[in-house]
């Protein structure tokens, strides 16, 4: 199984990694040709939440046109400021990670909030189940890179693989079409890479607010750390990690925080998927021999219980 490889990416490459980036957008690329995925838009989140009349909620659903590949978050492209006082993106990097992943989505549905994953593609291919148990909650799947190398230091050819290869694989692992939604490894783009992704369409997201929580704070401290930050801020992009534990542990309180001292939610969605190129599908082939283009199906439609306990 691919676990092993995940495994060996979390410790050798994501775990610490401080942050930094520039500028810019747009160009021109081969015509785009889809395969494996349909043209369906992802699951869009509902503000509403069932029994819970007191959860943090979505107060607002975002829509976002990719044309041209605008740049968000304040700490490094500056053109749209489309969150209100008091509004909060949650993003969470580097998953999906079995434990801990799921400990995050479980206290993201405890209060009926959504958030945007940007997916690592060794993990996604690794552990795609839990990929899809994202997608299921309603939130919204970005890319990440495939091995989330330092893309700034990187031939072109070979970082313009890192992306389009993630794009293939978070596809093909969601078992939907995913958003085209990217954040640069480290924070670290390159004004030629920005002009792809441009002629791609995809957006690229920085951050507003950093959480530092690689650097393996206490949950009490995690929370305390991203309050006092956002008190200054008054909004913003949230940068956290689904790979990390003390983010999973903190979660729960930190959504409580958000609610007693008045923030929003806010979830980002885009105006239409992201299209795989068909010769990185093909490229993909051996990283995902487990989900193949044709066998998406779902459990419920392969696997039935038709005797005994559920």
């Amino acid at each position: 199984m691919r676990a092993i490889l995940a495994t060996a990416l979390i410790g050798a490459v994501i775990f610490g990694a401080p942050h930094a980036l520039n500028a810019a957008p747009k160009a021109k690329n081969p015509e785009p040709q889809q395969t494996g995925m349909g043209p369906a838009a992802p699951a869009v989140a509902t503000q509403s939440c069932p029994g819970s009349d007191d959860a943090l909620g979505v107060t607002r659903v975002v829509e976002i046109d990719t044309t041209g590949g605008p740049g968000f978050g304040f700490q490094h492209y500056k053109a749209y400021d489309f969150l209100n006082p008091k509004e909060v993106v949650l993003t969470f990097d580097d998953g999906p990670l079995p434990t801990h992943t799921r400990t995050i989505l479980a206290a993201l549905a405890a209060e009926c909030v959504k958030a945007t994953f940007f997916t690592v593609g060794k993990l996604a291919a690794g552990y795609p189940e839990v990929l899809r148990q994202v997608v299921k909650g309603g939130h919204t799947v970005g890319m990440h890179t495939v091995t989330h190398p330092n893309l700034a230091k990187m031939p072109f050819e070979k970082a313009k693989a890192e992306i389009e290869k993630s794009v293939s694989i978070a596809s093909r692992a969601a078992g939907v079409p995913v958003a085209p939604f990217f954040r640069f490894p480290f924070l670290k783009d390159s004004p030629e890479l920005l002009k792809y992704l441009g002629s791609r369409n995809i957006a690229v997201f920085s951050t507003d607010l950093d959480s530092f929580d690689f650097k393996r704070r206490s949950p009490k401290r995690l929370i305390k750390n991203i309050m006092s930050n956002l008190g200054r801020k008054d909004k913003g992009i949230l940068l956290m990690h689904d790979i990390q534990p003390n983010t999973a542990k903190a979660l729960p309180q930190l959504l409580k925080e958000l609610k007693a001292k008045g923030y929003k939610i806010v979830h980002l969605t885009p105006k239409a998927p992201v299209v795989t190129l068909v010769e990185y599908d093909k490229l993909i082939e051996k990283d995902v021999k487990g989900l193949a283009a044709g066998n998406q199906r779902p459990l419920s439609s392969v696997v039935r219980t038709i005797s005994g306990d559920q």
